[in-house]
């Protein structure tokens, strides 16, 4: 433990937990990010624990960015904490997103039309690209034996986009043709023929006015990915690592950072599941149920810089939050390189 490390407490705590070293990442569904808060009352007690690393909340942002920094730095401790009493219960459970890989296949918000009718694909492309580096993460994850069957979290299944009308229908007509110049986009097939359409959505053309003038793309490169699944198997490599601890039914309550460039973070024991409200009726200034802890851990001293190339790093978000230390692991360009598809380099199925 560094020798200018300061004790602290919480405040009103009987129960501390410690956590110190290198680094504060906060994440949840928008991202990691390296937090500067306003000063907040002096704590009195030493912390029960320190660590390299901390991340709040067991979702796929905070498990994803775990594996990351434990392949990079092994022999950093890290700690993750849950609100709830398990990991992968909330954004990441599959009830609670749309469990697709996004890659804009589909998405029409990311190929906006202009005043001059042009349809620009600038976005799509640099969301596909995101994408197909997150799989060749997969891929890698599988080569290292953190994730298992790939079947068991991503499959093919086909994207589309259905429009009605003739000014939707022109635009989606627009916009197959600017992206079929993106092989990333190749084998998207169009159609505005009821015949064919009903082939690909049987269901949504059942009834439907045969006068009634419609459009659809079909793109057999899309995805179904349970990112709950995926949150599951890295967390249970995690806990195989004897660096690695995790703490469920903790909830963070206070977060300041130190003069020595430590964090020091409160916790409270959080209600069990079954009786947590929800986010909508839930009050972020009600009573705190239980005892705090507090913990503490050191902030990097040197920033580090992200590649030039785009990438799907999940504590990139961290460099765009107001902070003054800017937080981000190493380059994937570390990680191999081989294959957007998910298992291909390993002797799965292309997906």
């Amino acid at each position: 433990m560094p020798s200018d490390n300061k004790s602290i407490t919480g405040a009103g705590s009987s129960d501390r937990l410690t956590l110190n070293r290198r680094q504060l990442l906060g994440s949840a569904a928008t991202g990691a990010a390296a937090f500067t808060l306003p000063t907040m009352p002096a704590w009195a007690q030493a912390p029960e624990k320190t660590v390299d690393v901390l991340v709040v909340g067991g979702g796929i942002m905070s498990s994803t960015l775990a594996v990351f920094l434990s392949e990079l730095e092994p022999t950093w401790t890290i700690q993750m904490l849950e609100r709830l009493d398990d990991v992968a219960m909330e954004s990441s459970n599959g009830w609670n997103n749309a469990g697709t890989g996004h890659s804009a296949l589909a998405e029409l918000n990311y190929t906006p039309q202009d005043s001059k009718g042009n349809v620009h694909i600038e976005k799509a492309v640099e969301i596909n690209e995101g994408f197909q580096i997150t799989r060749q993460f997969f891929s890698h994850q599988i080569d290292m034996g953190v994730l298992k069957n790939p079947r068991s979290f991503i499959n093919s299944t086909p994207h589309m986009s259905f429009v009605w009308g003739d000014e939707n229908t022109e635009f989606l007509r627009k916009r197959h043709e600017a992206l079929k110049a993106s092989p990333l986009f190749s084998g998207m097939q169009f159609s505005t023929d009821h015949d064919e359409i009903a082939k690909w959505v049987p269901l949504m053309m059942e009834g439907r006015d045969p006068s009634q003038k419609i459009a659809a793309t079909w793109c057999p490169l899309g995805t179904d990915v349970n990112f709950g699944e995926i949150v599951h198997q890295y967390v249970a490599h995690l806990k195989s690592l004897p660096t690695f601890n995790l703490r469920t039914n903790s909830e963070v309550r206070e977060i300041e950072r130190n003069a020595d460039g430590t964090w020091s973070v409160a916790t409270r024991i959080a209600r069990p599941a079954s009786v947590v409200p929800s986010r909508r009726n839930s009050s972020s200034s009600a009573p705190a149920a239980g005892h705090c802890r507090s913990c503490r851990c050191r902030a990097f001293r040197k920033a580090r810089t992200m590649p030039a190339s785009r990438s799907v790093d999940p504590s990139s978000s961290a460099t765009t939050r107001k902070s003054s230390t800017s937080i981000s692991p190493r380059p994937m360009a570390r990680l191999d390189r081989r294959t957007a598809d998910v298992g291909s380099a390993s002797g799965y199925p292309r997906l």
